[in-house]
């Protein structure tokens, strides 16, 4: 008999057709299996999801059986990780194979904001350039001073990609690391943005980073500056966010990511100083499907008795459970 597991949401058809030959796949997205879900919770035993979504607390209590949560994404800010390292529960992400096609959205919605792409293509397409209108001039990138709040694995590789632009690297982060020679660090979020010209927010989400992008931090970084998201919505104040782009305090933001999402503040849409995507960060055919193949590898290493091979809580179950 096939393991039980429970799919949050989709996937790629590929991935989910190898979950279907392997598992008994219960979705919880499709309301017509509702009902054998409620009936076979007790027999669950792992659970797929995006690291957006996540899966509740509650939802983590009414399955008993429960030994994985598989995040099909980087972010575990939707799990509660104390409570799955009590009862054991390993939560794992796909970290890496993403990391390339998030620097890569960093660096659009960056390029962008500061070349008016979206400004130039509605110019385009409604005939004011064929009727004579002129796009106003765009900024440079090189020789910028380019600031990324998280140098985790991310960061590194948008700080990588912006220095092939010509940009000066600062950067900010939670704990001491090495980087190449030429980049700098800047001891708190708020002397990182009075230094930068372009403010990048690759933070991981933690209770710790709960709107790091404050209002201080945005004043700082002043009517000249640009912030882009690619991390978590709630890693910025979005009130703050959206007060400084109506004030013009600062000058521009790309955002792939927002608190609410997919909901999103309805202020956004009417700004014409922001460039918004559905976070899309992931969003390659390529990285889905490498993604997806991580989460198939967690799986069978859990139902083959092996610790997941991208458990972030292995050693939080071990500490907890030997205490």
């Amino acid at each position: 008999m096939k393991p039980a597991i429970l799919l949050v949401e989709p996937m790629m058809d590929a991935i989910e057709r190898d979950l279907d030959a392997a598992y008994t796949v219960h979705r919880l997205y499709d309301a017509a299996q509702q009902s054998r879900i409620q009936a076979d919770l007790g027999t669950i035993r792992a659970a797929v999801t995006g690291g957006g979504t996540g899966l509740s607390a509650e939802w983590v209590a009414r399955l008993p059986a429960l030994g994985l949560i598989a995040i099909n994404g980087v972010g575990t800010d939707k799990v509660d990780l104390a409570e799955t390292a009590r009862r054991g529960i390993h939560v794992s992400t796909t970290p890496g194979v993403l990391t390339g096609d998030v620097a890569d959205m960093a660096m659009a919605l960056l390029l962008a904001v500061m070349r008016r792409i979206v400004d130039g293509d509605r110019m385009v397409r409604d005939g004011r350039w064929a009727a004579g209108g002129q796009l106003p001039l765009g900024s440079r990138l090189g020789g910028r001073k380019l600031a990324i709040l998280g140098l985790g694995q991310i960061g590194r590789a948008i700080a990588r990609r912006a220095e092939a632009f010509d940009a000066e690297i600062l950067y900010w982060n939670r704990s001491p690391v090495e980087t190449p020679s030429g980049w700098t660090c800047i001891d708190t979020p708020e002397r990182l943005a009075a230094e930068a010209d372009i403010l990048v927010v690759a933070v991981a989400a933690t209770p710790q980073t709960e709107s790091i992008v404050s209002a201080a931090v945005l004043d700082a970084l002043g009517p000249n500056g640009i912030l882009v998201n690619v991390a978590r919505g709630n890693v910025v104040d979005e009130a703050a966010l959206l007060s400084a782009l109506q004030q013009a305090q600062i000058a521009a933001a790309g955002l792939d990511v927002f608190r609410n999402e997919p909901t999103i503040d309805p202020a956004f849409a009417r700004l014409d100083n922001v460039v918004l995507a559905p976070h899309q960060g992931s969003a390659t055919v390529s990285t889905r499907e490498d993604m997806g193949a991580l989460v198939l590898a967690n799986l069978a290493d859990h139902f083959a008795g092996r610790t997941p091979r991208t458990s972030v809580n292995a050693d939080r179950i071990q500490e907890t459970h030997s205490a």
